[in-house]
């Protein structure tokens, strides 16, 4: 089958700079200078930032605004199948047409000149959501926030700060306050941001920064308040209290980041049934994703599977935690994760939900940790851990012993975009 051109072109953009990941903002502002500033001609902006969540809250504020009625772009990165699925033009991902003409324009306007593949491919994003009118753009950050490519926007409608934790040391510092420094770079003076639960380390320097800025924070346990009650969900802030379905996206973290996306929906005057479509309508794949189709499930017809991309210490003990509210089942992992990833911060949580860990390699990922040493690593946090060469095998593997297991992918979002490319 021949590649879509875009991706051919996607492939040239990968070689324009040796490293993947180079944090400044240089860069971006001599291309998009070269772009004619399509930064300054997006819709209104709402930038959001956070270690865990800011996709899922991003889905939620997308679902309630098109609820609406509003015409919404959206931003997201990684992708998992397609990289198309980072762009959302109105509501509609971009097509390959498109997708093809804007990478040509910005590989062009760039030359030869250095730049990350992040870098270009996030201009070329900004300069196709600056032609087409829309009510919102959703701006997503792909990792820290200062020094962020999306960190363009002069006066954003609003900021939003997700939870944040340990992740991405190397590049963001190893610290909480250092790590909350970096995504606290999104605010901008006077600009209202809404803030999802943070530990206090974090909060102190987001507060700091936006004293420093005069932005508002709309803060959760201060300005708005999210909790379970009877099967529901209560939202309660200085405007009244909303008595909502549970988020449908699964896991009790998610109640967190519905809260976020409310704080959002009501800033900007939304109306009930925006609220409620934000909790009723969002999709977000490879977070808690059930499994319904594909050669995987065809491969365990009584096993029940779920895909989720989660990476990091708190991604482990949210799903830990959601793991602990369903049913009872045997539960095994398949697991595959990135060399950069703290994987004993990530296992151990789940150590005592899981009875046992099949490791395997990551498909076509350079950066991903070997299977063996994933293996060693649940061994070490005391599970129950072997290898297998593919998903397939592991699952084959796992209900050889167990038919009726609850089988959970998961370790990595290239893992997910994995299967969800072969096995989907």
């Amino acid at each position: 089958m021949i590649a879509p051109t875009s991706d051919i072109i996607l492939d040239r953009m990968m070689a324009l700079h040796p490293k993947i990941i180079d944090l400044t903002l240089d860069r971006v502002w001599r291309l998009l200078a070269a772009l004619d500033n399509p930064q300054d001609r997006l819709p209104p902006v709402i930038h959001l930032a956070g270690t865990n969540g800011k996709g899922s809250t991003q889905a939620m504020i997308r679902a309630g605004l098109e609820a609406a009625g509003k015409c919404v772009h959206a931003y997201t990165s990684p992708h998992l199948a397609r990289f198309h699925e980072r762009i959302r033009l109105a509501g509609t991902l971009i097509s390959e047409p498109d997708l093809t003409a804007v990478l040509d324009e910005c590989y062009a306007a760039n030359g030869d000149a250095v730049i990350t593949y992040f870098e270009i491919t996030t201009c070329a994003a900004i300069l196709a959501m600056s032609r087409i009118p829309a009510d919102y753009t959703l701006l997503e950050v792909g990792l820290g926030g200062r020094l962020d490519a999306t960190n363009v926007v002069k006066n954003p409608e609003l900021t939003v700060i997700t939870p944040v934790s340990i992740d991405h040391e190397q590049y963001l510092g190893n610290t909480l306050a250092k790590i909350a420094g970096e995504k606290a770079g999104i605010l901008k003076r006077r600009v209202p941001c809404v803030v999802g639960p943070q530990p206090e380390e974090a909060m102190e320097v987001i507060e700091a920064t936006a004293d420093r800025l005069g932005a508002p924070l709309i803060a959760q346990g201060q300005h708005w308040h999210v909790f379970p009650e009877r099967g529901r969900m209560v939202f309660q802030d200085e405007t009244g209290l909303l008595d909502l379905p549970l988020p449908n996206l699964p896991g009790a973290h998610q109640l967190d980041n519905a809260g976020a996306a409310l704080a959002v929906l009501r800033h900007l005057n939304m109306g009930e049934r925006a609220c409620e479509a934000a909790v009723t309508s969002a999709r977000w794949p490879a977070r808690m994703q059930r499994l319904e189709t594909g050669p995987l499930v065809e491969a365990a017809p009584q096993a029940e599977l779920w895909l989720d991309g989660g990476h990091n210490a708190a991604a482990g003990q949210a799903l830990g935690l959601h793991l602990s509210t369903l049913s009872a089942r045997p539960t095994h992992l398949v697991c595959g994760m990135l060399n950069t990833k703290d994987i004993s911060g990530y296992l151990t949580p789940l150590a005592r939900r899981a009875d046992s860990l099949t490791a395997i390699s990551i498909p076509g990922e350079a950066n991903t940790l070997p299977a063996e040493e994933t293996s060693k690593a649940a061994q070490a946090v005391g599970m129950r851990a072997g290898t297998a060469d593919s998903a397939l095998e592991a699952v084959q593997g796992i209900i050889a012993q167990v038919p009726h297991a609850r089988i959970l992918i998961c370790g990595s979002l290239y893992l997910a975009g994995h299967i969800l490319r072969e096995h989907g």
